[in-house]
């Protein structure tokens, strides 16, 4: 059998990709094939398709709706609450009234469940009730800390109160979450709150807050290494918030949040 050489094949491959032809000989043609890019179009929109989706319930719950909210209660705990909770967003936010009994129920699970559904639901009337939950002291910390991302997610002019009440809490983790969800709480009051929390006794807490107050009023402080200080650096690198907040708080009004760069 005629074997090509391996110099014979290398001149043949060079010659391809030159361009060129290459004698066949029992090859096949070897010219390289270059990809094209082609340009994205998006599939035409079928303007025929009807709109299936069901609208939330916006009448008061008849007897046998309040009745069946009221069975749907203990559902929130275990195989069946994911449909409880769907069961709820379609009753809509006629149904938060029974919902919130939820938040005093025993189970956490019930009462975190209780809260999720809230937030899928739109229910801002529940917002006092979740702000009351943020703020109990015996409730456990995941509820606590859920309660209060979900009323500012809902309606953030009712969450200063909380935060204030879990900036003080003994645990680090509440007073963490309460540093960390105030960037989303655009007042003027949630500064005071945030200022004492630059010293906490837990450099997480410490830096949650600074960052938050970084968000909401881009004042830039001198350089510090907030990574790797101590309680006693944070306390003295505070005061530096507070002079400056004794001197602007009667004119800093929250200035406007950025906007993302659009990509090019």
């Amino acid at each position: 059998m005629n074997h090509s050489s391996p110099l014979r094949i290398w001149v043949i491959l060079a010659i391809a990709l030159a361009g060129g032809t290459a004698p066949h000989d029992g090859w096949a043609d070897l010219s390289p094939v270059w990809p094209v890019q082609v340009p994205y179009e998006a599939p035409p929109t079928n303007q025929d398709i009807p709109d299936v989706s069901i609208p939330p319930n916006k009448n008061p719950l008849s007897p046998e709706e309040l009745k069946r909210a009221e069975a749907l209660l203990p559902l929130l705990e275990g195989k069946q609450e994911f449909w409880a909770m769907g069961e709820f967003v379609h009753l809509g936010e006629p149904a938060v009234p029974v919902l919130v009994k939820a938040l005093t129920m025993p189970s956490p699970r019930i009462r975190y469940n209780a809260i999720e559904t809230l937030l899928m639901m739109k229910g801002v009337a529940g917002v006092p009730a979740l702000v009351s939950t943020a703020k109990e002291p015996s409730e456990i910390s995941r509820v606590r800390e859920h309660a209060l991302r979900v009323a500012i997610r809902l309606d953030p002019t009712k969450a200063p109160e909380a935060i204030e009440v879990m900036a003080k809490d003994q645990n680090p983790s509440v007073r963490k979450a309460a540093a960390f969800e105030s960037r989303y709480v655009r007042q003027k009051v949630i500064i005071p709150t945030l200022i004492p929390m630059v010293s906490d006794d837990e450099r997480f807490v410490a830096l949650s807050a600074l960052q938050s107050l970084w968000i909401l009023t881009r004042h830039e402080t001198e350089f510090h290494d907030w990574d790797t200080s101590t309680k006693q650096d944070r306390a003295l690198w505070s005061n530096e918030w507070v002079e400056w907040w004794d001197a602007n708080k009667e004119v800093f009004e929250i200035p406007e949040p950025r906007r993302p760069k659009r990509s090019l």
